[in-house]
């Protein structure tokens, strides 16, 4: 974990090169689509619905089930791995996951500094931009910079903690529970929850006031 000017790393990532999955995902895409036989737009439209859809809901309503159950919020914050696994959540990288909660003067953000490190069963698909060599060096340094570049401003006194995912462990951010959301049901909460509050760089969406 950093606070605000923390710098320090100790633990294990897979470097990408050029044999790394991913870089040959990326080719194989390329020469699929050079010979006609893939569209790139429909992969990109796949693509956007396990990034903003599918993936995250899983994560969405985790958190909404801890906003609505205290007992069940103190377990996912003591050992979100029993809880995941009483749920029936599996997937990959998630062996081992820790989840930090926003409050009221704390607001916790995720990054993988040396690689990509992120809890695919939860969030789905990473963004762009999680994956990204100046989001990964900044909001080390500067996360207020970087949050705001991102659409949120925090409280000048609210403290920032940066959590570091490794391939040992991921972190996902509990945020806070919406004003205005008391006796909501449990599927109804799990709207209100993005990808990116889950990775701290968003808040949960606001009611509609309606």
């Amino acid at each position: 974990m950093h606070d605000e000017h923390g710098h320090g790393h100790d633990h294990g990532h897979d470097h990408h090169d050029a044999s790394s999955p991913e870089i040959r995902v990326e080719a194989l895409e390329d020469l699929l689509v050079e010979k006609g036989l893939a569209d790139r737009e429909r992969i990109d439209a796949t693509i956007r619905r396990f990034e903003h859809d599918i993936g995250p809901m899983i994560g969405a309503d985790l958190v909404a089930r801890a906003w609505a159950d205290p007992a069940l919020r103190k377990r996912l914050l003591d050992d979100a791995d029993a809880v995941v696994a009483e749920m029936g959540m599996r997937g990959p990288e998630i062996e081992h996951i820790e989840v930090k909660a926003n409050e009221p003067g704390v607001h916790n953000v995720v990054v993988c500094t040396l690689c990509s490190c992120y809890p695919w069963a939860l969030l789905g698909l990473p963004p762009n931009w999680y994956k990204s060599p100046e989001y990964r060096a900044r909001v080390v340094r500067e996360p207020r910079a970087v949050l705001a570049e991102m659409g949120l401003e925090l409280e000048p006194e609210t403290k920032v903690r940066i959590w570091d995912s490794s391939s040992e462990t991921r972190f996902l951010v509990l945020p806070e529970r919406p004003s205005g959301t008391d006796g909501w049901l449990v599927e109804r909460l799990a709207d209100l929850v993005t990808r990116d509050s889950m990775i701290g760089v968003a808040r949960a969406t606001d009611p509609d006031p309606q």
